[in-house]
């Protein structure tokens, strides 16, 4: 199917950056794998590059669309499709719980605006139990964040809570010119797929977020200096954790045993 014309400009306000290479837009389409009766979830539809092949595939799409000068255009190509529905609302603020309870598991994709990318992928993380898998596509900065590996200068709160809900893999780059108006930045593909059951003890995620959050607080501080207050030096040699290295060398388990450690304190 082709990409619908339409002579809207985007808007900075909204982050948009329009993807027209068709050849990027197949092999995205590819990598989700769309099938019928399927529950998808797009947000971000913008001008309609992905939302058309993804009606062909026969699948229940809800689109989320914050950009109500689009919603005519959107309504006019894809109204009448089986399946196709369209929310003119903030994907930030939408209730990704109730159309669940509706649709069943959700599968979430969509070309995400750089400037709501990481409180939305928090969001997201909040509904995982929900959701079957997702498909974004990022800011490369941020995915190499979402993929990152214990000691490198991308280890951090976004990846190691987004890889204790989910397996994350990144699946391709995508340069500024498959997009109108080009951005000044790379892009990528990834594909985050929540975990149906924790390989790790279970513990208290809001411990783990304010343990994991207050280790990076200053990273180039140590941990005994970032954790105070929270777990002090012996309780970390304890563990086997020395009190004297930086967060970005822990590994998620080690977090994870810190949190523990913690639960049950004032």
């Amino acid at each position: 199917m082709s990409i619908p014309p339409t002579p809207h400009r985007a808007r900075k306000r909204f982050g948009q950056n329009f993807l027209h290479d068709s050849g990027i837009i197949n092999r995205i389409v590819g990598a989700i794998h769309p099938l019928p009766k399927e529950q998808l979830v797009e947000i971000g539809p913008g001008q309609g590059a992905l939302t058309g092949l993804l009606v062909a595939s026969g699948c229940q799409l809800d689109v989320i669309e914050l950009d109500r000068d689009l919603a005519p255009n959107l309504l006019a190509t894809y109204g009448n499709s089986p399946g196709f529905t369209l929310h003119s609302a903030d994907a930030l603020k939408f209730d990704f719980a109730q159309l669940a309870a509706k649709r069943g598991s959700l599968r979430v994709v969509g070309n995400l605006p750089y400037n709501i990318s990481t409180p939305l992928i928090f969001k997201l993380l909040e509904n995982a139990s929900l959701i079957q898998d997702m498909h974004f596509m990022l800011q490369l900065e941020v995915v190499n964040r979402l993929a990152a590996s214990p000691g490198s200068k991308n280890w951090g709160r976004l990846g190691i809570m987004t890889q204790y809900h989910c397996r994350v893999e990144k699946l391709f780059e995508v340069p500024p010119t498959a997009f109108k108006p080009a951005p000044k930045v790379q892009s990528a593909i990834v594909r985050l797929e929540p975990r149906s059951e924790s390989p790790w003890p279970v513990c208290e995620e809001a411990i783990l977020r304010q343990v994991v959050q207050a280790s990076f607080a200053q990273r180039r501080k140590t941990l005994r200096n970032n954790l105070k207050g929270i777990i002090d030096a012996p309780e970390l040699e304890a563990l086997g954790i020395d009190p004297g290295c930086r967060a970005e060398t822990l590994e998620l388990p080690q977090f994870i045993e810190i949190a523990n450690a913690t639960h049950g304190k004032s």
